[in-house]
């Protein structure tokens, strides 16, 4: 009957959910967009889970920008969600024709019921930071910098 009943709250409250988790991807996707440059909206924003976002930072090795991210207490994956753990670009990223180096640099951010706005406030200010000092050691941008002056 716990089963039951959990479920049937769960359906009752699903549209409100999905439309506030919705809200709050969306929310963090524009302050990304508008905020850091060269970046990479992977995927279709309309149809996809609510909660799902994956952004490719251009210049940047997914790895380092994990790694700092956890520093701050957030956690988030560089790769396909079945692909969790591994240091591999996601393969279905490179499947529809991202080039390696793109992939490599992506975040796959979820967002749930219970997170806020202040928390994603939080992520995208450690985002500007982390991803401003790992493009500052970046090679490639560097040479993408001096070639576009």
């Amino acid at each position: 009957m716990g089963m039951g009943k959990a479920i049937e709250i769960a359906y009752r409250d699903l549209e409100e959910h999905t439309k506030q988790i919705k809200e709050l991807r969306n929310y963090y996707v524009n302050q990304v967009k508008n905020k850091i440059p060269y970046i990479r909206i992977n995927g279709d924003m309309e149809r996809r889970l609510p909660g799902n976002s994956n952004i490719s930072f251009s210049f940047i090795e997914g790895e380092g920008l994990l790694l700092n991210l956890d520093l701050k207490g957030i956690s988030a994956s560089s790769g396909s969600a079945c692909m969790s753990g591994s240091l591999d670009p996601s393969h279905v990223l490179l499947a529809i024709g991202l080039p390696n180096e793109i992939a490599r640099g992506s975040l796959r951010i979820s967002i749930g019921k219970y997170n806020t706005k202040e928390e994603v406030d939080y992520l995208v200010e450690n985002l500007v930071e982390i991803v401003g000092r790992l493009r500052e050691m970046s090679p490639l941008y560097a040479k993408f910098i001096e070639e576009n002056k």
